[in-house]
């Protein structure tokens, strides 16, 4: 009775079961004792050829019908005769754990495996085996397990695959990426909640100290290689000790705003900030913060997108440069010198002060000459009122020999020591130059009480043709100042 009991058991069991005969590779076992061999493993790998005739010596006694249904099999002997069939290819190198617990003595094995049904389907198996009682010593009996784990280990296979591709993204993305835990930055801004605090702005207005310590509290866990290479580190590791390098002085404000934003609970936002690479050269960049899916509770991980727009703000600030400069000269043009005098009438600083200037002998060496020649007396003219003239003043090219300064809250005196400096200048340029001087008139003009800027701009412009006039009288050099 127990023994139908037992077969019952055996075979309305769920899994594959079968019991096995491993007497012949017992034996096989004390021969390589006798020759000395101790590491079965080491041996067993030098050469496949010994496992497969211990895969050989195994008789299969019974299997259950849950083996015959996995491996398609009508009966045992339709099994045990196309058992090549089914233990093959890389089956061979996951026999090395059974023999080896087997070899050492141990009752009890496992390992994962491939096995393949009869019409050619290939299963991973998990494996287990028990020697029975009683036949520890001849290993006549082994009851072994084969449990189809296909589903999982597909499972597994396609979770390893998607996190292969998302570490691939991540790695070889264009974008600098680095992925934080701000986890610490919740919890602060919640204890802030809890006391009472309403308006955050204000609040860190009046505590700059509590963003900086914001800063100190986030954990970079990963950055990839862009990231390396836009910042000129050479590995993660330096780049994480030199952080202090690379977020300091503007980001700090930035920082700021990305707090306030968390605050309002926007957990995806982004700004244009300043970051420094690690050999010191600025990076403008646009930083796309986002919390990550299934983290909003907690802030723990987080990825923040760091696209390179250095070139970008370049050409912007060229641009804008080029909107309010004169290329030749590098001196402001005229558009800036209109837009310089309007905001000047509308602000009450008083007095404002303007120097006209006009270069002598432009046309003339453009004609005689060449415009080569004529651009080269520009140039020289820029460098010297670059040079003399600094904020808050301005010197402007207004027309194509015609120049001006404007001089916000200068009055008589030190507009006159601004000539003299120009005429200084000037002088010591012509040293250089001696075979083409360049020479100027001037005319300057202080505001009178309620006196308009274009007014004052006309008394130096009529004060300045005064000068080139009078520089065309016998002996005239004389310079009218107003």
């Amino acid at each position: 009775m127990k023994t139908h009991v037992t077969s019952d058991i055996f075979n309305l069991a769920p899994i594959p079961m079968w019991i096995e005969d491993f007497s012949e590779v017992k034996r096989q076992f004390e021969e390589w004792r006798a020759q000395g061999v101790t590491d079965i493993r080491g041996f067993l790998r030098a050469d496949l050829q010994r496992i497969a005739d211990c895969a050989s010596r195994i008789r299969v006694i019974d299997v259950n019908r849950k083996t015959l249904e996995v491996f398609e099999a009508s009966d045992l002997a339709h099994l045990t005769d196309n058992l090549g069939q089914v233990f093959r290819g890389e089956m061979l190198e996951s026999h090395i754990n059974e023999l080896s617990a087997l070899f050492d003595e141990r009752t009890e094995f496992e390992s994962n495996t491939v096995n393949y049904s009869l019409s050619g389907r290939r299963m991973d198996i998990q494996l287990r085996g028990t020697v029975m009682p009683g036949f520890e010593a001849t290993l006549e009996r082994v009851l072994l397990t084969t449990e189809d784990v296909t589903e999982r280990e597909d499972a597994c296979r396609a979770e390893a695959k998607n996190r292969c591709y998302a570490e691939g993204i991540f790695e070889h993305s264009p974008v600098s990426l680095w992925v934080e835990d701000f986890s610490r930055i919740k919890q602060m801004l919640e204890e802030l909640r809890i006391c009472g605090i309403v308006d955050f702005r204000v609040f860190t207005d009046v505590h700059p100290e509590f963003v900086r310590q914001c800063m100190s509290e986030i954990r970079v866990i990963d950055v990839n290689q862009a990231t390396l290479d836009l910042f000129c580190a050479e590995d993660r590791q330096t780049l994480f000790h030199r952080q202090n390098e690379i977020f300091r002085d503007e980001m700090e404000k930035h920082f700021k705003e990305q707090l306030i934003e968390l605050w309002n609970g926007n957990l995806f936002h982004q700004r244009e900030v300043v970051n420094y690479a690690l050999d010191g050269s600025e990076r403008y960049v646009l930083l796309q913060f986002s919390v990550l899916p299934g983290h909003e509770h907690d802030w723990s991980l987080v990825q923040v997108a760091l696209t390179d727009i250095t070139a970008r703000k370049k050409a912007e600030a060229y641009l804008e440069y080029l909107g309010k400069h004169d290329v030749l000269t590098k001196l402001h043009n005229r558009a800036f010198y209109i837009d310089e005098m309007n905001r000047l009438e509308r602000k009450p600083l008083r007095p404002v002060s303007a120097i006209m200037i006009d270069l002598n002998g432009l046309k003339e060496t453009n004609d005689s000459l060449g415009h080569d020649a004529g651009d080269a007396l520009l140039r020289r003219l820029g460098e010297v009122l670059n040079g003399a003239v600094h904020r808050p003043n301005h010197a402007a090219r207004i027309g194509g020999d015609e120049f001006a300064v404007l001089m916000p809250g200068a009055d008589r005196q030190a507009t006159h020591a601004m000539a003299d400096t120009i005429l200084e200048l000037l002088k010591i340029n012509n040293q250089f130059y001696s075979s083409a001087p360049l020479s100027i008139a001037m005319g300057l003009a202080t505001s009178e009480d309620g006196e308009k800027i274009e007014a004052v701009i006309k008394r130096a412009d009529v004060m300045m043709y005064e000068h080139k006039r009078a520089q065309h009288l016998p002996g005239g050099s004389l310079m009218r100042k107003g």
